[in-house]
């Protein structure tokens, strides 16, 4: 591109230069021509009247006298009726430029010039062209490489930009090069990187929350299999095989809502539940892994209280806070419930030695973890909690207090939700 921009601009000079220099060079040939003409002319004039005025005067008309009064390597014959023809400087050979002045007296006077002066002018005028044509051109040339190098080196870094989006780096580069276009194609490429990092990154959320959110499901659910295989009794298989389905249901119900959320965060599926229910159902799944670890989990506070939210999001919730005190906490894990205003308060605490003071309001952060974990399960139980219009907050630090926090009013549908729904 470069090569093609720069010989495109020095055609263009060179057609240019070559149409106004030949105009040029044909003009100052004629116009240097016509000025030798004229300065011979004016000789001869000069001394008809000098020649005038002696004779006059009757004063001697000599070629001694009238030397001085031709300049350079001109020639003069002076002719006086009655008298012989006066010559003065040298006659030139070859071409020359003649001018013929008659006088008062009845004289005429005759100026010649060699022709080569008018050639060496003429010679010399063309060397000051060429000259100004050449110094054209080099401008032109530089010009061309400094305007292919500004319009090149920025559709080569387009290209790289675009490059490297294609092989997964989405970084914008926020380069401008001073050129409208280029700038805007900058900006689009700025704009298509951003979008695409954010895809990325909402795909590697997804999978990351996906990973932690099936783990707890498919863990209990193992566990149930595991308890089903240890044992002959048919009721306690019924039993743990009743718990296992549960436990599909709610696994079914996690991915619909990860596929839910992915396509849009927004989505919300709140409905008024029993809160009981989904404690029940989550100290049942987790006494077992507690009784393995020598602990306890039990439920105290309010019963028969009704939230709004959505059940499945609710009891990942719990299990995220559960799993979080069987990890990292100690002693006898409580889930109390308690009302507060409008709102139903799940409290979920345990006798270990609690939050470091290093981790603080961070502990909510995504990859902040206290011990080797993934250090996203808060993250993902405070988004679960905020979809569906409540929160989850760190009440106490030491001992460890979390508290969710769910609405008791069921959300009033928009007027556009309404008639959404009607169409």
């Amino acid at each position: 591109m470069r090569r093609r921009l720069i010989q495109s601009t020095l055609a263009v000079v060179l057609v240019v230069i070559a149409v106004f220099g030949v105009s040029l060079v044909i003009v100052e040939t004629r116009t240097i021509s016509e000025s030798a003409r004229e300065r011979v002319r004016s000789e001869a004039v000069r001394l008809a009247s000098i020649v005038d005025s002696r004779l006059i005067v009757d004063e001697q008309v000599t070629a001694e006298i009238l030397s001085g009064q031709i300049t350079g390597d001109r020639y003069a014959v002076i002719k006086i009726p009655g008298r012989p023809a006066i010559e003065v400087g040298d006659k030139p050979e070859g071409d020359v430029i003649s001018a013929t002045a008659p006088g008062e007296e009845g004289e005429t006077v005759t100026v010649q010039e060699p022709r080569s002066s008018v050639t060496q002018e003429v010679a010399r005028t063309l060397l000051i062209i060429g000259l100004v044509a050449l110094l054209a051109v080099i401008a032109a040339v530089l010009l061309a490489v400094r305007q292919a190098n500004r319009l090149a080196s920025p559709l080569t870094d387009l290209a790289e930009t675009a490059e490297r989006l294609g092989s997964g780096d989405p970084r914008p580069r926020h380069r401008r090069y001073g050129v409208p276009e280029l700038d805007r194609v900058a900006d689009v490429l700025d704009s298509s990187a951003e979008r695409i990092a954010r895809m990325l990154t909402a795909e590697r959320r997804l999978a990351a929350d996906a990973s932690h959110q099936l783990r707890t499901p498919l863990t209990a659910l193992s566990m149930r299999l595991e308890e089903i295989t240890l044992t002959d009794d048919l009721a306690t298989v019924k039993e743990e095989a009743t718990i296992a389905l549960t436990q599909v249901e709610r696994l079914t119900d996690v991915v619909e809502r990860l596929l839910t959320n992915s396509r849009d965060p927004r989505t919300g599926s709140a409905v008024t539940f029993e809160l009981d229910e989904v404690i029940q159902q989550q100290l049942a799944e987790w006494r077992p892994a507690y009784r393995s670890a020598g602990r306890a989990i039990v439920s105290s506070g309010k019963r028969n209280l009704r939230a709004v939210g959505t059940p499945g999001a609710v009891a990942q919730v719990l299990a995220a806070l559960i799993e979080n005190s069987l990890m990292h906490g100690g002693g006898t894990v409580a889930l109390r419930t308690r009302v507060t205003g409008n709102q139903v308060v799940v409290e979920v605490t345990d006798e270990g030695p609690g939050v470091p003071e290093e981790l603080g309001a961070r502990i909510f952060e995504r990859a902040i973890s206290g011990r080797n974990s993934t250090g996203i399960g808060l993250a993902v139980a405070r988004d679960l909690a905020e979809a569906d219009g409540g929160r989850l907050e760190m009440l106490q630090a030491k001992p460890p207090v979390f508290g969710l926090f769910l609405s008791r009013t069921p959300p009033q549908k928009s007027d556009d939700a309404d008639r959404q729904t009607v169409r």
